[in-house]
């Protein structure tokens, strides 16, 4: 799926197809490592 958003934005530019391709490039990535959640340090003083 991630090909096919990548070819559809390069041979059309179409901007929404490409936030598909982050959003999929970022779920693809959560789940390779699935241990690495994200720190909340605003609070630690």
């Amino acid at each position: 799926m991630r090909d096919f958003t990548w070819n559809y934005f390069s041979m059309t530019g179409d901007v929404d197809a490409y936030l598909l391709y982050k959003e999929i490039s970022l779920d693809e990535s959560e789940e390779a490592d699935p241990d690495n959640e994200p720190v909340d340090d605003w609070d630690e003083e």
